[in-house]
């Protein structure tokens, strides 16, 4: 059997990020608030060159299928600089993937153009401050306002944890309108705008960090609005879960790394007389490592079948989104452990797959949120079982 034309671009992908990608991991210019955009360009066209730049998406414009998709992008993640390169990193693929499905024509010359080419990076403005006790991971909680005025939107309100902000040429910003929650694009950076600063966080993977913002009277003609009044949470759900997914699919990528270096130094380091994977507290971890490598890997393409079925997959996506960032916890944690002091350092990039996997688990919705959301379909499904 010859290979899907997902594993044929997975693959193309995967030798470009072993073989030029990841000697990046050591550039001086990954900070604590991730790569610099000079760092992303660089990495980017050497991805132009190879052909692997945007590779989910086709051409013509058309999207691989979700499980092409999966191929692809677990081969991005082997490296946490590997879905940059190759631009397939969050926030911009969800806002692509948005764009693409519900944009019109004229928005996606002007706002989703430049991110499929890889020359813009993008911000999704959708989280609130806890002490505004504005939405979080409860989205009807939504405190930004956006009042018609004329022919244009204006947009006041808190936002946080904005990944992307700070560099951001494309923004989509989530408001309040009468008719309910609604979506605008706008062009950054904006005065309008303002980043009042940028979080430390205990991941450093996304370029221009993570943003506290205050919006203050930005004025967004009607024409970039995103759809119709009202219909933001339904356009948040078109997004949602497939970049639940996809997050799921990179750091996939980035464990299996983590695994073949926890592995290739447990057979080269001796301890007691013999290599560290022949003591059977050691091997077992890496053995464990395997099973939740595959769990993981068929819980995403099953989930990825779902999706492309066309159906919302809320449900579906749900349950991916929490096997498998708390198998990918356990993974990172075991990789961590059989590297001992040497897994918390910064010589090799286990101990950041370990930080960025910690704040997945809480990133696209809480490991509860999910589970919570489970619980009430679990009860609804035994009351209409009871006729």
């Amino acid at each position: 059997m010859g290979m899907t034309r997902g594993q044929e671009i997975a693959a193309k992908v995967e030798t470009f990020v072993r073989g030029r990608i990841v000697p990046y991991e050591r550039d001086p210019r990954c900070g604590t608030h991730g790569p610099s955009d000079e760092l992303v360009q660089e990495m980017r066209g050497l991805a132009r060159e190879a052909g692997v730049l945007t590779p989910h998406i086709l051409p013509d414009g058309g999207h691989l299928t979700h499980r092409e998709t999966a191929d692809v992008l677990r081969a991005s993640g082997l490296s946490p600089l590997g879905p940059l390169a190759v631009n397939v990193m969050a926030p911009d693929e969800g806002n692509m993937y948005l764009l693409g499905q519900k944009a019109s024509p004229e928005l996606k010359e002007r706002f989703l153009k430049p991110l499929v080419s890889g020359e813009a990076r993008s911000a999704f403005f959708m989280t609130e401050p806890a002490t505004d006790n504005g939405a979080g991971s409860d989205p009807s909680m939504m405190l930004t306002t956006a009042v018609r005025d004329g022919n244009h939107w204006v947009i006041n309100g808190r936002k946080t944890f904005i990944t992307g902000a700070d560099g951001a040429k494309v923004g989509i910003v989530m408001a309040k309108a009468d008719e309910g929650a609604s979506m605008f694009l706008v062009d950054l950076p904006d005065p309008a705008i303002r980043i009042e600063r940028v979080l430390d966080t205990i991941d450093s993977s996304m370029p221009g960090g993570h943003s506290v913002v205050t919006i203050d009277n930005l004025r967004v003609p009607a024409d970039q609005m995103l759809g119709e009044p009202g219909d933001g949470f339904k356009l948040a759900q078109v997004r949602l879960a497939p970049a639940r997914l996809t997050h799921c699919m990179r750091w996939h990528g980035s464990c299996v790394r983590a695994h073949e270096i926890a592995t290739d130094y447990a057979n080269r380091r001796h301890a007691f007389g013999k290599p560290l994977v022949d003591h059977e507290g050691v091997g077992f971890m890496l053995a464990e490592n395997l099973i939740d490598l595959k769990q993981s890997e068929l819980m995403i393409d099953w989930c990825a079948d779902v999706l492309d079925t066309g159906v919302l997959g809320t449900v579906e996506s749900s349950m991916a989104k929490v096997a498998v960032s708390e198998a990918l916890m356990r993974i990172a944690d075991r990789c961590v452990q059989v590297m001992g002091a040497t897994g918390v350092s910064g010589d090799t990039i286990v101990e950041q797959v370990f930080r960025e996997i910690r704040a997945f688990r809480i990133y696209d919705g809480p490991t509860e949120v999910h589970k919570w959301s489970l619980a009430k379909k679990v009860k609804r499904d035994w009351k209409a079982a009871q006729g």
